[in-house]
C-alpha cells in the first residue's frame, strides 16, 4: 500500500519561503512520478511539480517556474518542494501524489495515490 506523508506547510508573508516534504513508502512501481498538486478554496486541484523516479526529469507549472524547486532523496524515499518568493495566490492545500510512469501535470486522473495534504498560507 502506497503511503505518502506530507509535512512543512505553514504561514508566511509574501516573498517568504517554505519547504514541503513528502515521505513515501510502499511504492512498487519500477518507474513512477512523485510530486505535488495544490487546491485552493473554490478551485480545482492543479499540478505544481513532479519528478521522475527513473531519471530525475521534472515538470513545473508555469505559475511556479523559477520560484519552486522539486528534489528527491532516494535513500530517504522523500521528495521535497522548496518554495521561494511565495505569493498570496500560492495559498492552498498542497498534496503529495504518485503516478505510474511520468504523466504530465495536466493528467490529474493518472495520479492515483495521495497524501492527506498540508496547508500553505501566504499573507500580503
Amino acid at each position: 500500500e502506497v503511503q505518502l506523508v506530507e509535512s512543512g506547510g505553514g504561514s508566511v508573508q509574501t516573498g517568504g519561503s517554505l519547504r514541503l516534504s513528502c515521505a513515501a513508502s510502499g511504492i512498487t512501481f519500477d518507474d513512477y512520478a512523485i510530486g505535488w498538486f495544490r487546491q485552493a478554496p473554490g478551485k480545482e486541484r492543479e499540478g505544481v511539480s513532479c519528478i521522475s523516479s527513473s531519471d530525475g526529469s521534472t515538470y513545473y507549472a508555469d505559475s511556479v517556474k523559477g520560484r519552486f524547486t522539486i528534489s528527491s532523496d532516494n535513500a530517504k524515499n522523500t521528495v521535497y518542494l522548496q518554495m521561494n518568493s511565495l505569493k498570496p495566490e500560492d495559498t492552498a492545500v498542497y498534496y503529495c501524489t504518485v503516478a505510474e510512469g511520468f504523466p504530465e501535470l495536466t493528467h490529474l486522473g493518472e495520479y492515483n495515490y495521495w497524501g492527506q495534504g498540508t496547508q500553505v498560507t501566504v499573507s500580503s
